[in-house]
């Protein structure tokens, strides 16, 4: 059976940095799916343009937003709470998927970046996944189940010039899936690590990159729904992904 079938009361998503880019197109495939979304993000105004266009285009959707910056500590056990409190309001507590996408990539080299760039990378793209997993955790071993997906980077495997302390923070999320993928396998809770090479996003805009040279972000967002449709005896702990060219 797919793990997603389990629940006869529908599928609870969980996604930050769900406004743009990747977080975006992947709220689009699970609300294609017909699931319900619980969408955060840094910027109120992001967020609730990306609600209105999502219950446009897909009527009928469940759909709650929260805003708050997760690289705090306390913001992200608020959005924790939030989202247990969202689900149980629903008559329905039970949470299948968390994608912890929230991330920043601030660019130099360790030589000579600016200082906190270190401190800034880890705190967005290591300590906001960190913490909400842990406020979301105990209902996930109550229920027996669950499916945590952590966006990583080729980065996280890949050193290159420029990448400095995003590299070092990516890396560092991706040993945070590991060890969590060895603590969760005898609770039924699933993680997967997803290391994107180049996608195009808003960030990419003005780079002189042509868009056909890269990933789309709805290629990472189909993969992602892929790994969350496996049976409940299967899980792709780790998911790789580059441009067809190769990485830039």
């Amino acid at each position: 059976m797919c793990a997603l079938q389990q629940s006869k009361q529908g599928v609870n998503v969980a996604i930050t940095g769900a406004s743009r880019g990747l977080g975006r197109a992947m709220a689009e495939r699970f609300a294609e799916a017909g699931h319900s979304l619980f969408l955060c993000s840094q910027s109120a105004v992001s967020i609730e343009s990306a609600a209105v266009d999502l219950r446009r285009d897909f009527p009928g959707i469940k759909l709650k937003t929260h805003t708050g910056d997760l690289s705090l500590r306390k913001e992200a056990q608020r959005c924790g709470r939030w989202i247990l409190e969202q689900t149980a309001n629903g008559g329905n507590p039970r949470l299948d998927v968390l994608i912890n996408n929230a991330g920043q990539y601030l660019p130099g080299d360790i030589s000579d970046e600016p200082e906190g760039n270190l401190e800034k990378m880890m705190e967005v793209n290591l300590y906001s996944a960190y913490h909400l997993t842990r406020a979301l955790l105990p209902q996930m071993l109550r229920q027996g189940s669950g499916h945590i997906v952590n966006i990583c980077s080729i980065a996280s495997l890949q050193a290159y010039p420029g990448g400095g302390a995003y590299s070092i923070s990516k890396a560092a999320l991706s040993s945070f899936s590991k060890n969590l993928r060895e603590e969760l396998k005898p609770a039924g809770i699933r993680v997967t690590a997803v290391y994107p090479g180049a996608v195009w996003t808003d960030s990419w805009k003005g780079s002189g990159v042509k868009p056909e040279r890269i990933m789309e972000a709805s290629d990472i967002a189909e993969m992602v729904y892929a790994a969350t449709r496996l049976s409940s005896r299967a899980v792709a702990e780790d998911i790789i992904l580059r441009p067809q060219l190769g990485d830039l």
